[in-house]
């Protein structure tokens, strides 16, 4: 993040913003640097991968579900906007630690003695660790103490749309981030695969809710997709993992998708168009009503 920093205070802070007198290196200055870097390049990395989504493999139709609200996806926009100021503060405090030198990051890929085996050793173990730890913040926010308060304005888009994916309370989406910052204080990382698998992963948050459920055989039992985490958002104490389907494996909450089943919520609205009379679709949005009211 420091590199962006420095690209920020070359061609817009120094010259545009903050007095002379006001060091770089300041540590006032870079919180407040590093909070602007964050909210805007967040939410333009959010509406830009969320719209491409949405445009390009989001199937529409799944906005005729019955659980799917009225005019969502605007609402999911709203919601995730109003969210970022303080989401992106709390990001910006990881950030400025990272930049004043506590976490374990390094410049050139020379740095480590291992070289490109370390870059390769830190990509496995990143996405193997976030998943992890993620895995259990989820879960852990699904206790009835936490759901409330926190979890819940997640789980009003039961059907999500792409722009769903961020559409957290603050505080939830920071705790669902914090693995990710974690990581380069406790593991030597190079910073620019960090900053790639950072952008990487928020595209992924993006197509775990693009409501496009197919999956190559091959890897079905193994990767947590759309299809997995719209049945988390129907269901609720099933798949609450963020890349495998592993810890939910572990820990007793995976469940076969219902896409896989061909009872998923496209095969409603299918079945619905099919038979003309709406008996499907009705009687699906009541099973998922009793799951709601169970779980």
């Amino acid at each position: 993040m420091d590199v962006l920093l420095q690209l920020g205070d070359q061609y817009f802070f120094t010259p545009y913003i903050y007095p002379g007198w006001l060091a770089e290196d300041n540590l006032l200055r870079q919180l407040l640097s590093l909070n602007v870097i964050v909210d805007a390049g967040g939410a333009l990395l959010y509406l830009i991968t969320a719209t491409l989504s949405y445009i390009f493999i989001y199937d529409k139709r799944l906005l005729e579900h019955p659980l799917t609200l009225k005019n969502q996806p605007q609402k999911e926009i709203v919601y995730t906007l109003k969210s970022v100021p303080l989401m992106g503060g709390l990001t910006a405090v990881t950030f400025l630690l990272e930049v004043r030198g506590f976490s374990k990051l390094y410049d050139d890929v020379y740095d480590s003695k291992y070289g490109w085996l370390a870059i390769a050793f830190s990509i496995i173990s990143f996405i193997l660790f976030t998943d992890c730890m993620i895995y259990w913040i989820h879960r852990t926010l699904h206790h009835r103490l936490l759901y409330c308060r926190l979890h819940k304005p997640h789980h009003q888009w039961k059907v999500p749309t792409p722009f769903a994916s961020h559409a957290f309370h603050p505080i939830d989406g920071f705790l669902q981030s914090l693995p990710y910052h974690l990581y380069v204080f406790l593991f030597p990382m190079h910073k620019f695969t960090y900053l790639l698998l950072y952008v990487a992963v928020n595209i992924w948050t993006v197509s775990i809710h693009d409501g496009d459920f197919r999956v190559p055989e091959s890897i079905k039992p193994l990767v947590n997709g759309s299809a997995h985490h719209t049945d988390h958002h129907l269901f609720y104490s099933y798949n609450y993992g963020q890349y495998f389907t592993l810890w939910d494996r572990i820990g007793g909450s995976f469940r076969s998708p219902s896409a896989f089943n061909g009872t998923g919520p496209l095969d409603q609205i299918v079945k619905k168009l099919e038979l003309n009379d709406g008996r499907g679709i009705d009687t699906a949005e009541n099973d998922y009503s009793v799951k709601e009211r169970t779980d």
